[in-house]
């Protein structure tokens, strides 16, 4: 079961059908929507501020969601992936959006609809990225344009992990 914990008499939310791996971990001011999952040793910090996740959301392993006290809080639209080891700190995210396996988003970045963040960018504070655009590099810089083909693989890597998690809660049964 994962570690979850009321902070300052706030607890997590979870929303129905939401997939928890055991070693997730969700403190504070959380709440998740639909569908979602989190998978192992992710780490959803709502200890200062706000984390908003919304439906269809899948935060990868090793994953680490956090703000910065009284300024910055965690937005995810829906069907977005966040990849692997990524650290979102005070970042929003729009919906349909893919963040790289190592990626770091530092506060007050917000990532435009239908963009991908390349593996291991570093997105520097108060960086807008266009929607439909691939950023990438240290520190990540606009690379293109997604094409729609590009689109497409993002909203399958979305609905992919709605599968990896419904083996999951099937087991669980």
């Amino acid at each position: 079961m994962a570690f979850i914990r009321e902070l300052n008499g706030i607890s997590p939310k979870v929303g129905e059908g939401t997939f928890l791996a055991e070693t997730a971990v969700l403190v504070g001011d959380v709440t998740i929507g639909r569908d979602s999952s989190i998978w192992y040793n992710a780490v959803l910090r709502g200890d200062v501020n706000p984390i908003i996740i919304g439906d269809r959301v899948n935060i990868q392993d090793g994953s680490v969601l956090h703000t910065l006290y009284k300024k910055s809080i965690v937005e995810i639209g829906n069907d977005v992936s966040v990849g692997h080891n990524v650290n979102v700190h005070g970042a929003k995210i729009e919906d349909n959006c893919l963040i790289g396996m190592g990626a770091t988003l530092l506060d007050d970045v917000v990532v435009g609809t239908g963009s991908i963040v390349a593996a291991n960018s570093l997105v520097l504070a108060g960086t807008r990225i266009e929607p439909n655009t691939l950023y990438a590099g240290v520190p990540a810089k606009k690379v293109k344009d997604l094409s729609e083909e590009n689109r497409s693989m993002v909203k399958k890597n979305a609905e992919g992990y709605l599968m990896y998690a419904s083996w999951y809660k099937d087991e669980e049964k």
